[in-house]
C-alpha cells in the first residue's frame, strides 16, 4: 500500500479525464512513484449528471496495473452495488454523503470487507454534517467542485473546510490517522495550498492527462506539492 510520499501527499490522477478506450493499454506505461493510486469517477446519471463505467470496467483495468485503485461512487443508493466494487479489493472505496441515507452502515461495510473507507461531502454541504461519522472513516473525500461536472475550477473556499476538518479531526481521539483527501479543480498553482491545507490525497485530472506526458505531470505536481 502506497504511504505519503516526499511531497507529503498521495497523488490520485483521475482516468475520467483520460481516453478511457484506450486506458487499458496506457496505463501499462504511468510510473507508480509518479501515480501513488488511480483515481476512478463512478457516475451513474442520477445522482450527477455524467455517467462513466462500473465494476466491469475497473475489474478489466485492474488486470493491466499494480497500481492501487481509489474508488469513488458517485452514484445514488451505493448500498445497492457497493460489494460489487469490494469483490475489487480497491485501496478505498469513498461513498458520498449526500447520496445515501446509510452512510454508517456502508462505512461499516466497506471496513469490515478491508478496504478503506472513504465519505465525500458536497460544497454545499455543511461540514458538521459529517462530524459524527468521522470515526467510522478512514478518508474524508473533501469536493473542492460540484461533483459530476467536469473541468470547473477549485473554489477557493474548499481551504477553509479542509483547514477545518482537519483541525476537527486532529482534535478527536485516533483523528490524526484519518486521511483528507480533495477532489475537484487541482492544478500546479494551488495543490500547495491544498497541501498546507491538510489534505494528504490529492486527486488531480486535467493536470496530469491534458499534458503530453502524464508522468512529467503527475511529477511536476508532486514537486509542486512540497512547498506546502
Amino acid at each position: 500500500m502506497p504511504t505519503s510520499s516526499d511531497s507529503g501527499i498521495l497523488l490520485s490522477p483521475s482516468i475520467i479525464a483520460s481516453d478511457l478506450s484506450t486506458m487499458g493499454r496506457d496505463v501499462s506505461a504511468f510510473d507508480p512513484l509518479a501515480f501513488d493510486l488511480l483515481h476512478l469517477d463512478v457516475m451513474d446519471g442520477n445522482f450527477v449528471p455524467n455517467l462513466t463505467f462500473g465494476p466491469g470496467y475497473i475489474k478489466s483495468l485492474k488486470a493491466h496495473t499494480a497500481i492501487p485503485l481509489d474508488v469513488h461512487l458517485m452514484i445514488e443508493s451505493p448500498e445497492l452495488s457497493v460489494e460489487r466494487y469490494l469483490e475489487l479489493a480497491p485501496w478505498c472505496v469513498t461513498i458520498h454523503y449526500e447520496s445515501t441515507k446509510f452512510p454508517s452502515r456502508l462505512l461499516q461495510l466497506i471496513r469490515r470487507s478491508g478496504v478503506r473507507a472513504g465519505l465525500s461531502v458536497n460544497p454545499a454541504t455543511p461540514l458538521e454534517a459529517i462530524f459524527d461519522l468521522c470515526s467510522e472513516c478512514d478518508l474524508v473525500l473533501v469536493m473542492s467542485v460540484d461533483p459530476g461536472f467536469y473541468g470547473q475550477p477549485f473554489m477557493p473556499a474548499s481551504l477553509d473546510r479542509i483547514r477545518r476538518l482537519r483541525e476537527f479531526l486532529d482534535g478527536r481521539p485516533g483523528g490524526a490517522a484519518t486521511l483528507i483527501q480533495v477532489d475537484g479543480g487541482i492544478s500546479i498553482k494551488n495543490i500547495a495550498s491544498v497541501a498546507a491545507a491538510g489534505a494528504r490525497v490529492v486527486v488531480a485530472g486535467n493536470a496530469v492527462f491534458g499534458a503530453g506526458d502524464p508522468n512529467r505531470a503527475a511529477f511536476e505536481l508532486k514537486k509542486a506539492a512540497q512547498k506546502g
